[in-house]
């Protein structure tokens, strides 16, 4: 069925609270607009199926282009379209972030930087504390509920954010909620420019899923990171001279043996894929792939994943418009 309401809430956070780790804990955050409209945004810690612990990344430099396309810093809820080259998130097409790095941790328990609501206080209160962060919550819409008031802070009407996580590759008893393009996430835009991102995802989501449904594949896991037998490298984006130009994108065998290219595709940041060379790439050795007018590699930013013959995601990057801004440059990933 996919989410019915999916967006983006741009706001500050004004308090938090910690719900413990018993039942359905959440991590509540309090956050207003520019119009003064409040908002809670219900952050999962803990998850109803084994194993609980709930699977986190944190970037304390996160470059991506979608952050291009946010809306206006306290703009309150923006709805998002679920597709490829906007502000949508998805943890497994737009090359976030590289799921080997996702780490479980324990929802509530005592001591100091040991649990997952530990975590988020250490980015959540600094934002708090500071008038000039910017908070972004993604994931789907509720209320507002005008003769409810919001049963965590009480603010009128009843109005926020909740699943604050991954959203396709689900079991059984969730797959209503997959989909693609609806994933859900935590950015905060420091005084200083600099991005932090906050990824969540439940250990029995799946790392491959349907490009249509969001739904699992039976599928091999995904690989530890660096653990990849091929390998995007290196990107030429904005090659000197004038349209069409000659953009390329430079892969690695880093296994032991030889890749039979046959089948392979790169796609582009829309989903545009281009079909590999069919050739076979010895251990250790490169391969420039030059790039068509369909497929591109946009000097605003893009991403490149590269799949396999049975169309399953074996690598992805993504670069910024100020990595490409240099013209004749190479983007190294």
């Amino acid at each position: 069925m996919t989410l019915k309401d999916y967006g983006v809430l741009a706001a500050r956070a004004v308090a938090r609270v910690r719900e413990g780790a018993v039942g359905t804990p959440h991590y509540q955050i309090h956050l207003a607009d520019d119009a003064g409209t409040a908002y809670r945004a219900a952050v999962n810690v803990l998850s109803q199926e084994s194993p609980s612990e709930l699977l986190f990344v944190v970037d304390e430099d996160f470059r991506h282009p979608l952050t291009a396309s946010l809306p206006a810093a306290g703009s309150g809820w923006t709805a998002l379209d679920s597709q490829a080259g906007g502000a949508a998130l998805d943890y497994i097409r737009a090359n976030l972030f590289d799921p080997a790095a996702a780490r479980p941790l324990p929802p509530d328990v005592p001591g100091e930087d040991n649990d997952l609501a530990d975590l988020l206080d250490h980015y959540v209160q600094r934002a708090i504390g500071d008038a000039g962060a910017a908070v972004y919550v993604f994931g789907q819409r509720f209320g507002p509920e005008p003769q409810k008031p919001d049963k965590v802070f009480g603010f009128l009407p009843g109005n926020g954010v909740h699943d604050v996580h991954m959203n396709q590759g689900n079991s059984a008893d969730f797959r209503d909620d997959d989909g693609v393009w609806q994933d859900g996430g935590l950015l905060i835009r420091l005084p200083d420019a600099r991005w932090v991102a906050v990824f969540l995802a439940f250990q029995s989501q799946a790392w491959h899923t349907d490009d249509t449904t969001g739904h699992s594949l039976d599928a091999p896991p995904v690989p530890g990171a660096g653990l990849e037998p091929m390998r995007i490298v290196a990107a030429l984006a904005n090659p000197v001279g004038p349209a069409p130009e000659a953009e390329s994108v430079t892969l690695v065998n880093a296994s032991p043996d030889p890749v039979d290219l046959g089948g392979w595709l790169l796609a582009d940041r829309n989903k545009t894929t281009l079909p590999l060379p069919a050739t076979t790439l010895t251990p250790g050795a490169t391969l420039a792939v030059p790039g068509t007018p369909s497929f591109q590699l946009g000097n605003r930013g893009g991403a490149i994943t590269l799949l396999d013959p049975s169309g399953l995601k074996v690598h992805g990057v993504t670069y910024t418009e100020d990595q490409a801004r240099r013209e004749g440059w190479t983007i190294v990933f």
